[in-house]
């Protein structure tokens, strides 16, 4: 019986395989007020990290991928819109599902390492710079860009998402079976905000250490960051200082805890 299952399952797969689009052929397809970059076929083992300006939190063991789709695309629901994602597919033994991955703190780039975790589990995933380019604990992109505000609170990981599901199913022939989400911090807030706001998104949502609330958690840190301004300040004057509290002062000769 077990070989029975087994010998189906493997004969779908194969039969999934033998009915997908080629991948370079997803260049041309059309979405909504949004272009198609990239539509690459990764062999395994050779996707080369994209360079950025920026440190990387995360390296990714191209060496364990393997072999997939890879599709860049950029959503511009409004004229102040530049939402980059990225939708990667494996070439086989997708196992069907859909996996919306999050990213953390104010985002900007795309999260390669969560897309390679779900990928190695067989997923069709994606992820978003959630519609702005730079360092994650950078959020000047929201100077006069109320635009780019909704999008990193929501509408990006919306977007992406819709438009990943049509890429998806346009290469497999077929839509997800099932969606889920997985994020921690920023990415668990984009979860939360999802289930209230686009419930049929997800089929499931695991969201992680929520950065929720964000008025109120942005607020909260502003002592905080003063605090450890005020320290750097100190410990840069010649006198060798160490400060933990704002009780230490400039004048100070010793160590206050």
């Amino acid at each position: 019986m077990k070989r029975t299952i087994l010998g189906g399952i493997l004969l779908a797969n194969v039969a999934i395989s033998a009915r997908a689009a080629s991948c370079e052929s997803l260049s041309s397809l059309a979405l909504p007020k949004t272009k198609i970059t990239l539509a690459q076929s990764v062999a395994p083992g050779k996707f080369v990290l994209p360079d950025h300006p920026w440190p990387k939190l995360f390296n990714v063991d191209s060496a364990k991928l393997p072999a997939f789709c890879r599709v860049a695309a950029e959503a511009m629901p409004t004229s102040d819109s530049h939402i980059k994602f990225e939708v990667w597919m494996p070439s086989s033994g997708w196992n069907g599902k859909f996996h919306g991955t999050g990213n953390g703190i104010w985002s900007g780039e795309i999260w390669y390492s969560a897309l390679a975790r779900a990928l190695v589990g067989g997923y069709a995933t994606a992820n978003t710079d959630t519609g702005h380019e730079g360092p994650i604990d950078d959020g000047s992109f929201a100077l006069n860009h109320p635009e780019r505000v909704v999008d990193f609170g929501y509408r990006a990981v919306h977007e992406m998402t819709v438009h990943a599901k049509a890429i998806v199913a346009a290469f497999y022939r077929r839509a997800p079976r099932y969606s889920y989400w997985y994020g921690c911090s920023s990415g668990g807030r984009q979860g939360l905000k999802e289930a209230q706001q686009f419930p049929f998104d997800y089929d499931g949502i695991l969201a992680g250490a929520p950065g929720a609330l964000s008025t109120h958690l942005q607020a909260s840190t502003i002592p905080i960051k003063t605090r450890h301004v005020l320290v750097l300040h100190i410990t840069s004057r010649p006198a060798s200082i160490s400060c933990f509290t704002m009780r230490c002062s400039p004048l100070a000769t010793r160590q206050t805890v």
